[in-house]
């Protein structure tokens, strides 16, 4: 554990004026790495050989040995004999006063499993741990957590503890719950005398199988680059996974450690080893924003693995919104329009396959803005990313799609509508709305209904002669239950970029519907000004892609205010 939480422990048991005392333990409150409470305080209090035995009263305990030695082995309610509170408190003359008499007692546990030389070692009470040792005491044996002397040792980084345990024998790569050894535990703390100790007492530095921790992973992965070092020079293998394929370059790009990956590559790790998910440590980087990693991973890294990879390190840094990376992998030479694999990309019902899209979809637009001025193409992918943007309501993203040449009119392949599918999109948000309108999105398919004026059928008893997939007009999606509350706002903002059309029976009907948009339905109704005719008029023969682009033509301010309609 480390010194806070050895700290925690300790301070369980210490009153105000800093002697230690005992609490009641709390069942189920322990975590792993700390050590339970042992008794309750008041048992403490009363029990005159605990309390001799606290204060250091050798006499009194020598007295109390002699007149009733079976009292020092009786245990309290959570299996504490007086041998444990002599190694807790730290009084290595009653330990010798109490293993006279009972020698065999030197290794009793507690019901937490803990024998005395652990809790002795758990307070760094030097002395006791020695003279346990002394007397016979196995310094191998753990408490429930598999956590022996030696790994609370290097825990507590305690050098003269360690070296104490080890010139008694203690193996050394025993492995606590969590799979951890007394050396991962010294290397996770950066302490390379007690790591220097252990390799000389034949601690593994490469574990036998990858079910096994390496100790330079963990120093990869907590950036503790003197550990890292000591560990190569030892002969620790650079390239050594994981049961996951994570070599120490994934950890170390995965944590921002640049030091270490580049201390890493000077001693020949493999950049090229992928994980069992198939990600190289490149993709790595890219995919959690470490662009200085990725400069120095992209020399070394197989561009033939790239192209083979399930995904690439571009798309990565478009899906999680990490521009700079996009920049720098743009800069070394990625492509900026390169597919993701059809057998990844088949896995996505909208069959997905550019970068620009996954920054899209990911609402990473300051990433997408980085490909779209790199060349990102906005007509690659099966669904326009325009209407991804749209249906995320982010005006910035689609105001950097239309003016790179997006298709405001784009459809859905698989929805066949009548009218432009981002109008679909734009549900309840009408500044979106007004935004692709005045960028040249049709509005007049809005009103083109092949019933016209004629009442509608019932869509549940639609005749078997009309075709079984026709395209959704218009008006019966916005007859629909959910959207015909924003009917009278939505006609009302289309007929401005419109010029004279006649509404059919079905949008009559729902302007109908509601009191406040009869105005609306006289709009519809009344000529058209010739002024706004002309707008119209114009707007349609200039097209879509030059709208996108007025500020640019050479013309007085108030024609293109004008014909923005922006007034």
């Amino acid at each position: 554990m480390s010194k806070f939480r050895y700290n925690e422990y300790l301070s369980q048991f210490r009153n105000a004026s800093g002697n230690c005392r005992v609490r009641a333990t709390q069942s189920g409150s322990r975590r792993p790495g700390n050590e339970s409470d042992v008794t309750s305080e008041e048992e403490t209090d009363v029990d005159p050989l605990v309390m001799s035995i606290k204060k250091g009263d050798v006499c009194t305990v020598n007295a109390l040995a002699t007149s009733c030695p079976s009292n020092l082995v009786k245990e309290n309610k959570d299996g504490w004999i007086c041998l444990h509170y002599s190694a807790y408190y730290g009084e290595a003359e009653c330990l010798k006063t109490l293993l006279k008499v009972h020698p065999n007692s030197v290794d009793k546990r507690t019901l937490q499993e803990q024998t005395a030389l652990l809790l002795a070692v758990s307070c760094e009470h030097l002395s006791c741990a020695r003279c346990l040792l002394e007397s016979g005491a196995d310094p191998d044996i753990s408490n429930k957590y598999k956590e022996t002397p030696l790994f609370r040792a290097c825990e507590l980084e305690n050098i003269d503890m360690v070296n104490l345990l080890l010139s008694h024998g203690a193996t050394v790569n025993q492995r606590c719950s969590q799979t951890r050894t007394a050396l991962l535990e010294a290397v996770s703390r950066n302490h390379i005398k007690i790591c220097e100790m252990l390799i000389d007492a034949g601690a593994f530095i490469n574990p036998p199988n990858s079910y096994s921790i390496a100790p330079l992973i963990v120093a990869a992965q907590q950036g503790h680059l003197r550990a890292l070092s000591f560990l190569i020079t030892k002969g620790a293998d650079v390239n050594m996974q994981t049961c996951d394929g994570l070599t120490a370059l994934h950890k170390a790009c995965t944590n921002g450690h640049r030091e270490i990956v580049a201390m890493l590559l000077s001693k020949n790790a493999d950049a090229n080893k992928c994980c069992n998910s198939g990600l190289l440590p490149l993709h790595v980087a890219a995919q959690y924003g470490h662009h200085e990693m990725v400069s120095l991973l992209v020399p070394v890294t197989s561009r033939a693995r790239l192209r083979h990879s399930w995904i690439s390190p571009l798309h990565l840094a478009a899906q999680h919104n990490r521009p700079l990376v996009a920049a720098a992998l743009l800069q070394t030479g990625a492509e900026v329009n390169a597919p993701l694999p059809h057998a990844h990309s088949a896995q996505f019902a909208d069959h997905r396959a550019t970068a620009l899209y996954l920054a899209v979809a990911h609402g990473s637009t300051q990433t997408a803005e980085v490909l779209l001025k790199a060349g990102a193409r906005v007509d690659l992918d099966p669904v326009s990313p325009l209407l991804v943007a749209v249906k995320q309501g982010c005006v910035r993203t689609v105001n950097l799609l239309l003016h790179q040449g997006a298709d405001v009119n784009a459809k859905i392949p698989c929805h066949a509508t009548t009218f432009p599918t981002a109008i679909g999109l734009c549900v309840n948000n009408l500044p979106l709305l007004k935004c692709l309108l005045d960028n040249g999105c049709n509005t007049r398919s809005c009103f083109t209904c092949i019933y016209g004026p004629k009442p509608h059928p019932d869509a549940t008893n639609t005749s078997c002669s009309e075709p079984h997939e026709r395209p959704i007009q218009f008006c019966e999606w916005l007859a629909s239950s959910i959207m015909c509350k924003w009917a009278g706002p939505m006609i009302d903002l289309l007929l401005e970029h419109v010029g004279q059309v006649q509404l059919c029976s079905k949008l009559t009907e729902l302007l109908d519907s509601t009191e406040e948009w009869r105005a609306v339905k006289g709009k519809s109704m009344s000529p058209r000004s010739l002024l706004h005719l002309c707008r119209v008029k114009i707007r349609s023969q200039i097209g879509g892609r030059t709208l996108r682009s007025l500020t640019s033509l050479p013309l007085p301010d108030r024609m293109l205010s004008y014909l923005s309609m922006t007034n």
